[in-house]
């Protein structure tokens, strides 16, 4: 019972601590020289990986980890980081030196992050690699992690317990997800991570960025998934296979998708109440009514190009592998998941073709 009060109370004090983390990035403006490279980057940014598209080949059953992450039971070592968000996580160091994240607790981030991350990789976008674990055994964890990280924070005590860890004691964590980031430097300036939505015009196809199509195609994948948590540092830039931020093509991708398919993470309900576009005769869509006020999203109008592209892949998927897509994840009602799915498919590909349109509308 003292250890049940001590947890809630623990718990209320990291989500204290932590309180301020969804609200907006709140970060310094960089250093002028990395800011200008990371733009130069971004000018030169694709969303769609090089792979050709295969609707056929594709099977979400297949854990993304295959070979490195144990589903049963992956073992790895505590490494302490500066707490985010709200969800309860921690920073793991597998046998290989790789660092995985763990989340626990039964969020509903992680049927969530299963989900969209498999559907977001199988279209051709980027995405890092999600599995649902049903143990993970982790050798220095303390009680609690997220929270009690937290609150070290908080008291300015984290260096002093960071000396202190003791590896040869474990704690299981069950019923979990891994993630591991698709392989890739990413590229950053001072302590700006990730990009805006509203960035994305400044992609230039001339010089080998993406085209205004792939670029709608994004902005519409986001919509459809409800990607409403979108602050820059729940996208990615990253340059694939390379180690300087000066590669030819890096690839914008969305890096967070814990609050999907809602708004309400994993709400059925919701999902299927909200309608892809806001303006169906203009093609308009919006995030206006999500949390947050759509964040980094503006009202977009989205050419026809985009919408063909995005609504030619989601319709070959056939509805045993969007059965398969969310049964993977751990949902209930596969059905109804499924159903909605297909509705949203056909918000997008059966319709009138979108008015010509050069920008952005608002």
């Amino acid at each position: 019972m003292k250890r049940t009060l001590f947890s809630v109370a623990l718990v209320g004090i990291g989500v204290a601590a932590l309180g301020g983390f969804e609200n907006g990035d709140g970060v310094p403006q960089p250093p002028a020289k990395e800011w200008a490279r990371r733009n130069d980057a971004l000018t030169r940014a694709r969303v769609f990986r090089p792979e050709p598209f295969d609707a056929a080949s594709i099977d979400f059953a297949a854990d993304p980890n295959r070979g490195v992450i144990d589903p049963s039971l992956t073992s790895c070592r505590y490494k302490p980081d500066e707490v985010s968000g709200t969800t309860p996580k921690f920073d793991c160091e597998l046998p290989s030196g790789e660092k995985i994240k763990v989340k626990y607790g039964g969020s509903h981030e992680i049927p969530s992050e299963a989900a969209a991350t498999r559907l977001l990789h199988a279209l051709g976008f980027g995405a890092d690699r999600v599995s649902r674990v049903e143990m993970v055994r982790c050798y220095g964890c303390p009680f609690q992690p997220f929270h009690m990280r937290a609150l070290l924070e908080m008291l300015n005590l984290d260096a002093y317990f960071d000396k202190r860890i003791d590896y040869s004691a474990h704690r299981d964590f069950t019923r979990v997800s891994v993630e591991r980031n698709l392989d890739g430097e990413a590229i950053e300036a001072g302590d700006e991570r990730g990009w805006a939505f509203h960035e994305l015009d400044k992609i230039d196809p001339s010089r080998g960025g993406a085209t205004r199509a792939e670029v709608d195609a994004l902005r519409l994948m986001a919509i459809f998934l409800h990607h409403w948590d979108n602050k820059s540092s729940n996208q990615r830039l990253t340059c694939a296979g390379a180690t300087t931020p000066d590669c030819a093509h890096p690839l914008a991708m969305i890096q967070d998708v814990g609050s999907e398919f809602g708004p309400k993470k994993v709400d059925l309900d919701n999902w299927r109440s909200m309608p892809v576009w806001r303006d169906a005769s203009r093609c308009l869509v919006s995030m206006k009514h999500l949390p947050y006020s759509g964040g980094t999203f503006e009202d977009t109008a989205i050419s026809e190009e985009g919408r063909r592209l995005l609504a030619s892949r989601l319709r070959q998927l056939s509805l045993k592998q969007i059965e398969t897509l969310f049964m993977s994840a751990g949902l209930e009602d596969v059905p109804q998941w499924a159903a909605v799915f297909q509705d949203r498919v056909r918000e997008i590909a059966d319709r009138p073709a979108c008015p010509a349109t050069t920008k952005a509308a608002s």
